[in-house]
């Protein structure tokens, strides 16, 4: 796999795919190919010698970075990170808080950590809900409901402590089952860890050097042993209230003070994230791990033999009142990191610079304004940016809130329509005269309306923005197809309208903000509704009482509500199939997951790993590698392979950037990193990654494409650019498609691209051709003799 070495003039074009997961050969826009470097879940393939038209547009040697399997890969593996999509919403909330300014950055990423830990005690509960709460307490000692069951009357005659014992065994194995999901897969990149230094001045520039080893081993002992003690005091906690005995008090207490102390710890910022490995830090958090495995073991052993009788009765003691306080404590710490977010928000509006970035407190001064031009701009401003193009949104610098409200709101669903179906499950043949029925804990109720609830506000919410925003969308569309196709011909209208709806369309992306808000606003609101639950208020009752709405109503909307998770859930789970199988898939959920596990893990230990710490690493080395054998290289990303590669330039040496050309196109680097990321990513960023590329840097957008976008200019051809400096230059909107009627010799027009490659358009490989062009004029600049 070795390569050929070339003269200083060779320029090797590196090309980096997005989230749709192409082959080399599509990448390569090449039939044959072959790899050179890598393996088969991230590797470099060039086309394979021997064939004709071998090379690149430029007339250099082409190559391609396959990275699409390193977040997913097999069906099973994406099947079992799909089920993780809370940890990792919860985990990428804590990436997207506002750039820190004094303490209360750090007092955000505690609170954006204890709702992590919360996710994992409400994971336990959820288990025990159903094991425990259902089966053991409410269903075992029931002779009509073990009635036709084989699989649970054999253990009918036990006594309840060997059966909470037995059934006990299945939420810890949930629980090992996820650390177990979640540490497979970083496997691959254990190889990959101390790359080489850091040498940009920015945190981006650390992706991929971020070895959380030590951060995720700590945080995966802290959650392990609150899970485990979660369940060792639930089973406790039943024992006390049936009989108490000095060693189920001493168990307890000792229960308690462990999970406090998993508590204090993962907010200590010191003790996870700054102490080395080898540190007291590991012990520590390794012997919490272990002391709860052993505590545990103690519980299920003290259960089984302990002859103290049950005193059994509606529901697991305790159990609910632990539902609803968890969930509860979940709705304190949302408006606590809502309240911390909207301050850090005014500050930063406040002490702004008059035309800078909202998300930089240090950025150059670009002295002019991003205003639209008439009739045929972008709607920035009215699209909710702000002076220079990054703005503040419903959305830029209130992520973290959003998007932990949208993992909590989606885990407390998920659970509690678990229990609730095991509950309707078990009650078949509740109709019997004389027969009890279960019933899951009624905080869970109040979860499955609450869901019902923000889920229609959401809805609403969307069609108001719809409708709201189409005169101004459509007005923007047509405005711009006129500019474009200006000698259309009449027959081609039904081909304009196309392209009209597509750009309409496109635009109405950074208006999920507003639904991303108002369903945030509705979950926050909704969870403190758990504490009627605890006081035994259900749901139909309650709102009949307040509201007038019939109880039956309410249930209907309980049942409808329960009916919607597990449309979600199905949805996660053909997404999962297809979304790494199918190009249509993965285009819409590829780039939500592939966002979400590009950071790191510093919140949630069981979120899917971060492909970055590979994928980053790996695109060094070869850069490094290419350039020392003494070749240009121009780098091409497509889509989030461009977040790819800016990470990358941000860390390599000064002399290797030299040496490099940046080609992007279908960004997303200003449209929705600058606004999700405004801690990470921001103008000055952006800019120091054209300043280390001597600014030869070329950005390809399309107004028809709702992912990507312009960089620094959102100017057309015919008008100049609304920066002044060499930023103005790196822009470069591309007419999509290039024109409506067919070519000749065809009898179909053009495809419309929007956020597809289009490696094979012309105007890309004129693109390449003027960078390869600007790359070789300055290597032959550098290395003519003094």
């Amino acid at each position: 796999m070795d390569d050929e070495p070339g003269t200083s003039d060779d320029v090797v074009e590196l090309r980096v795919h997005g989230v749709s997961g192409a082959d080399a050969e599509q990448i390569l826009d090449r039939p044959h190919s072959h790899q050179v470097a890598g393996d088969g879940n991230g590797g470099f393939y060039r086309p394979r010698p021997g064939y004709p038209d071998t090379t690149g547009p430029a007339g250099g040697t082409s190559e391609a970075y396959r990275w699409s399997d390193l977040p997913s890969g097999t069906i099973i593996r994406t099947l079992s990170l799909m089920f993780l999509l809370p940890f990792m919403l919860c985990n990428v909330a804590i990436w997207m808080r506002p750039a820190p300014r004094d303490r209360s950055g750090s007092g955000m990423k505690a609170m954006c950590r204890l709702l992590a830990l919360s996710l994992t005690l409400l994971y336990v509960l959820a288990a025990m809900g159903v094991a425990l709460d259902l089966i053991a307490w409410r269903c075992v000692p029931n002779p009509s409901c073990l009635a036709g069951r084989p699989w649970l009357s054999w253990i009918g005659d036990r006594p309840p402590g060997l059966t909470l014992a037995v059934f006990a065994l299945l939420p810890l194995g949930a629980l090992l089952l996820v650390w177990r999901l979640s540490a497979r897969p970083g496997r691959n990149f254990d190889a990959f860890h101390t790359p080489l230094s850091t040498s940009g001045a920015y945190q981006l520039s650390a992706v991929g050097q971020w070895d959380r080893a030590p951060t995720v081993d700590r945080l995966c002992s802290l959650h392990g042993a609150a899970g485990l003690t979660t369940l060792g005091l639930g089973l406790v906690a039943a024992r006390i209230r049936s009989g108490p005995s000095p060693l189920s008090v001493t168990l307890a207490v000792v229960s308690g003070a462990m999970l406090l102390a998993c508590i204090v710890l993962v907010c200590a910022h010191s003790f996870v994230d700054v102490l080395p490995t080898g540190s007291y830090a590991d012990r520590v958090a390794g012997g919490l791990r272990n002391l709860a495995f052993v505590l545990i073991a103690v519980v299920l052993v003290a259960l089984s033999v302990d002859p103290t009788p049950w005193r059994i009765r509606d529901g697991l003691p305790g159990y609910a009142t632990a539902v609803g306080l968890v969930i509860f404590s979940q709705a304190v710490l949302l408006f606590l990191l809502g309240t911390g977010a909207l301050i850090a928000r005014r500050r930063r509006h406040g002490t702004a610079h008059p035309a800078g970035n909202a998300g930089s407190s240090n950025r150059r001064d670009t002295g002019r304004e991003v205003a639209p031009a008439p009739s045929v701009e972008p709607d920035e401003a009215r699209r909710g940016f702000g002076r220079d193009g990054l703005g503040a949104g419903p959305l830029h610098g209130l992520g973290a809130p959003v998007i932990a409200a949208a993992a909590t709101g989606l885990a407390v669903a998920i659970s509690a329509d678990l229990v609730y179906r095991v509950a309707d499950f078990l009650n078949r043949r509740a109709d019997a005269d004389g027969e009890q029925e279960i019933s899951p804990p009624l905080g869970y109720k109040w979860a499955i309306f609450v869901f019902l609830v923000a889920a229609a506000a959401t809805l609403v919410a969307a069609v108001i923005t719809v409708l709201a925003s189409r005169a101004a969308r459509t007005r923007t569309a047509r405005a711009t197809v006129a500019h474009d196709y200006p000698d259309a011909p009449p027959a081609a209208g039904y081909r304009l309208r196309q392209i009209e709806r597509m750009i309409a369309r496109a635009r109405f992306t950074e208006r999920l903000e507003t639904l991303a808000v108002v369903y945030a606003c509705v979950v926050g609101a909704g969870m403190p509704s758990s504490l009627l639950g605890m006081l035994g208020l259900a749901p139909g009752t309650t709102v009949q009482q307040l509201t007038g709405i019939p109880a039956a109503a309410t249930d209907f909307g309980i049942q409808l509500g329960s009916f919607l998770i597990g449309v979600v859930v199905l949805a996660l789970l053909v997404g999962g199939i297809f979304a790494y199988r199918t190009a249509q898939f993965r285009r819409y959920i590829g780039v939500l997951w592939d966002l979400g596990t590009f950071w790191p893990r510093v919140a949630h230990p069981f979120a899917p790993p971060c492909y970055a710490e590979r994928a980053v690493p790996e695109l060094s080395r070869r850069i490094v590698y290419l350039t020392e054998q003494g070749h240009g290289v121009l780098l091409t990303g497509h889509s989030h392979g461009s977040v790819l590669l800016a990470a990358t330039i941000l860390q390599l040496p000064p002399q290797v950037c030299g040496r490099l050309a940046l080609l992007t196109y279908g960004s997303p680097l200003r449209r929705l990193y600058t606004r999700l990321f405004p801690a990470y990513v921001s103008e000055e960023v952006l800019r120091d990654v054209g300043d280390r590329v001597g600014w030869r840097w070329m950005n390809l957008w399309r107004d028809t494409d709702p992912i990507g976008g312009w960089v620094f200019s959102p100017h057309r051809p015919d008008r100049p650019p609304t920066v002044p400096d060499a930023a103005g230059r790196v822009d470069r909107r591309l007419c999509d498609p290039v024109d409506v009627v067919p070519p000749p010799g065809d009898s179909v027009p053009p495809p419309i691209i929007g956020h597809w490659p289009g490696e094979a358009d012309p105007r890309f490989e004129t693109a390449v051709k003027e960078l390869a062009y600007r790359l070789r004029a300055k290597l032959r600049e550098h290395d003519k003799p003094a």
